[in-house]
């Protein structure tokens, strides 16, 4: 027959460790969440960091440069429009999309854009890369940019 002192202490260390395990498991999943935040914040921080480089690169106006490499790719620097300025001056694409916006019959949407050039519109990853290089020309005075979103040739 066992010892009734001996099973209590039995009984109460079993539950001491059930509580620990409890504590544990509370513990690990905190700590399984705040490794799964801190790797979309790095995410977050090196698609910024990207943007930012990216923006710096372009803020110095050099025709038709190269401006290096920006997280593993080229980036293209597109000249500030001036007077007398040659579209020749710009990479192959972007004459395509000044193109483009010339031939509407006013106004367009990015959407619109990319119908005539060709990009599937239904997958947003195909059409922001585009809506950006509207963007940029715009930023740069190639293209003139309205309030709703549109974008237009200059006068």
């Amino acid at each position: 027959m066992l010892d009734p002192e001996l099973l209590e202490r039995i009984t109460t260390r079993r539950a001491e460790l059930d509580e620990l395990e409890k504590q544990l498991a509370k513990e690990l999943a905190e700590v399984r969440v705040e490794r799964d935040e801190l790797a979309v914040a790095e995410r977050v921080f090196e698609r910024v960091s990207e943007q930012l480089a990216e923006e710096r690169a372009s803020a110095a106006p050099a025709p038709g440069q190269v401006g290096g490499q920006v997280g593993g790719r080229a980036v293209m620097l597109i000249p500030h429009r001036e007077p007398g300025g040659e579209e020749t001056m710009l990479p192959p694409d972007y004459q395509r999309i000044l193109a483009a916006v010339r031939q509407a019959a006013g106004p367009v949407m990015a959407r619109e854009v990319g119908e005539v050039l060709g990009v599937d519109v239904s997958v947003r990853s195909k059409l922001e890369p585009l809506r950006g290089k509207l963007v940029r020309l715009a930023d740069r005075g190639w293209l003139r940019k309205l309030p709703d979103g549109r974008f237009t040739t200059r006068l």
